[in-house]
């Protein structure tokens, strides 16, 4: 949909226990993904005007949810301004410098596709013709980026800004640019897209954290698809957590779907209660967890650009069992600060039963996690759980502790000892 639409509908969000809003780029572009911009000071009419996405920021924040806008400096679209000079104008342009030209003309039609893929003579973000890669170490580049940065946390009071394609922008600009930011509001959230080691960018001076790719594919690896047992899955739990330092995976943005990757039900084969378990172990590990739109009531879609389909409205065409569970995740995770705690003990990781127990520790708060990740029904070992009475979280029932719990398959227990 467009900006209003948004406003229209926060309240389906603040029902879920949304407190973030992550945008993908509103910039004006001439393409349906809006990834080849334009203009990084203009909002793209398909989604409203500035005043709407003023009022946007205003109603988010009066209930409290923060708005992230997606900063796409790597490059351009082939329409920017600058870039369009440069076709005009070739080597006598003023803005040759602002991208990364090996040569003129710019385009080939005799080329070697090794060497020169698609014949273009300069740098272009997945060798796309349309998106050439910007020159980020050019001062005139700089200011100018750093001026968009600036800019929509000035005019319009955003919170944060996602910075794509981040591993390909030089360092020395994303340093300049959280001083930039922070200049104008102290607390921005500066979140990078890195899709492997992310350290160099996490050492204090460039991002507050990156999308955890790692932690959503240990978590679909193992549920969703099974390619990994539990053991398997502890040492991949085990080495997030131990890349980076304990600030860092808290405030990790993690995630299990997105515009770039098929929709967690289609990986879950369309299995909900897979799903489910999923988003059970995401909402119970450190960090801050994304829903991505839709999947939330049961959307599904494949690849790009199948994953991006339009939001269901209609409410008798949405899944409200994945709502209510996923509304009720959220609020625990909200209410017994454990959960979010990065105090990780794994209890027990059964590679022949396929179910963990692990432990989420915050001062005196312990909470006890118990996943089937299983198609059948099985007898878990209690054991190694101090004896007592239990509630369960999921349910708010007593549950006198015994030698063993009866778990449906791929189904979590949350235990809380009264």
């Amino acid at each position: 949909g467009d900006l209003e639409g948004v406003i229209q509908n926060l309240d389906h969000l603040q029902e879920l226990g949304v407190n973030g809003i992550y945008f993908c780029p509103i910039f004006k572009s001439p393409s349906t993904h809006k990834y080849d911009t334009t203009d990084y000071f203009e909002i793209d009419p398909q989604f409203g005007d500035k005043a709407t996405f003023r009022r946007l920021v205003k109603e988010a924040h009066q209930r409290g949810m923060k708005i992230i806008l997606d900063a796409v400096f790597n490059h351009c679209g082939w329409e920017f301004p600058q870039w369009q000079n440069v076709l005009k104008y070739g080597e006598q342009s003023t803005y040759k410098d602002w991208f990364h030209i090996r040569k003129f003309p710019l385009i080939e039609n005799d080329f070697d596709p090794l060497t020169q893929p698609g014949g273009l003579n300069y740098d272009a973000f997945a060798f796309a013709q349309n998106m050439p890669k910007l020159n980020t170490e050019n001062p005139e580049v700089i200011d100018y980026f750093l001026e968009v940065g600036r800019y929509w946390i000035r005019e319009f009071d955003i919170d944060g800004w996602r910075l794509d394609v981040s591993n390909e922008v030089d360092h020395t600009f994303w340093r300049l640019f959280r001083n930039a930011v922070r200049e104008v509001k102290k607390d921005v959230y500066i979140l990078g897209e890195v899709w492997h080691d992310s350290q160099p960018w996490l050492n204090g001076d460039q991002f507050d954290a990156v999308m955890n790719y790692p932690l959503g594919d240990a978590i679909l690896n193992y549920v969703a698809q099974n390619k990994i047992n539990s053991s398997q899955f502890v040492v991949a739990i085990n080495k997030v957590l131990t890349d980076y330092a304990k600030n860092v995976n808290e405030a990790a943005f993690n995630l299990l779907d997105s515009h770039d990757t098929q929709r967690l039900l289609t990986v879950c084969g369309g299995n909900k209660k897979k799903a489910l378990l999923a988003y059970t172990l995401l909402m119970t590990q450190a960090g801050t967890p994304c829903i991505y739109y839709g999947s939330e009531i049961g959307l599904d879609g494949g690849a790009d650009p199948l994953c991006r389909k339009c939001m269901i409205w209609d409410k008798d065409s949405q899944d409200r069992e994945m709502f209510d569970y996923l509304k009720q995740l959220i609020h625990l995770r909200k209410t017994y600060k454990a959960l979010s705690s990065s105090e990780l003990e794994w209890i027990q990781a059964s590679d022949t039963g396929s179910y963990l127990i692990f432990k989420k520790q915050l001062n005196d708060e312990i909470i006890y996690v118990i996943l089937n990740n299983n198609n059948k029904s099985q007898l878990i070992n209690l054991s190694s759980l101090p004896e007592g009475v239990y509630t369960e979280l999921l349910t708010n029932t007593e549950v006198s502790m015994k030698a063993t719990l009866p778990v449906k398959p791929y189904t979590a227990w949350i235990l809380k000892k009264i």
